[in-house]
């Protein structure tokens, strides 16, 4: 289906210099869906391997703190967590991946506050409390990496949709359309030759 236009000369240069500008960026934006897709698929693979480390090591760490509450009590359990307290500084920032703002976070954490008694308290406690401080930034790089690959997918379908836009509907018209123009303005121009020469002849009949 070609575009509604008039047939003239203007309009076909008009047409002309759209359909080079549609070209053009048709070609910039297959690129960036390319690298786009390199990256998804990157980023995807990186996702999918921390999100089963994440899987791997949580109940591992829930289970030390199941088993520190069952060896000692629930109540002495909760009183050391609270007397080693730790403050933790969860820095959002933000980064770009081909055209895309995608997050990206640090974690700090600060120093630990109190203590509680070792003698009240089991050794899995210990071990329950390293490991969720080396645990976290997992959890956190997991949880990034999931944004990016949604962000990823998004800018994927919607820059695939203008790709499609252009490749099977604009740039198509377009051509059927300045084919169009072009031919009629052939025809026009055939048709005034054709009358020249009637109008010539018919001169050159009557200075006969």
């Amino acid at each position: 289906m070609r575009l509604a236009v008039n047939p003239t000369r203007m309009e076909l240069l008009r047409l002309r210099r759209r359909l080079v500008v549609a070209q053009r960026g048709h070609k910039l934006l297959k690129d960036k869906l390319d690298g786009l897709m390199k990256e998804f698929m990157q980023v995807a693979k990186e996702y999918k391997t921390a999100r089963l480390a994440v899987d791997d090591e949580l109940p591992y760490v829930l289970k030390l703190f199941v088993l520190a509450e069952i060896t000692s009590t629930r109540l002495i359990t909760e009183n050391a967590l609270e007397n080693t307290r730790q403050d933790l500084d969860l820095v959002p920032g933000r980064r770009r991946l081909m055209g895309v703002i995608v997050p990206q976070f640090e974690i700090n954490f600060g120093k630990s506050s109190g203590g509680y008694s070792f003698v009240h308290t089991s050794p899995e406690l210990d071990q329950a409390i390293v490991r969720l401080k080396e645990f976290l930034p997992k959890l956190l790089k997991m949880a990034e990496l999931e944004e990016i690959v949604r962000r990823l997918s998004r800018e994927i379908e919607k820059t695939r949709r203008r790709v499609n836009a252009l490749e099977h509907t604009f740039i198509p018209r377009m051509v059927e359309t300045i084919k169009f123009i072009t031919s009629k303005l052939d025809e026009m121009e055939r048709s005034n030759t054709s009358r020249l020469m009637k109008i010539k002849a018919q001169r050159m009949s009557e200075s006969i």
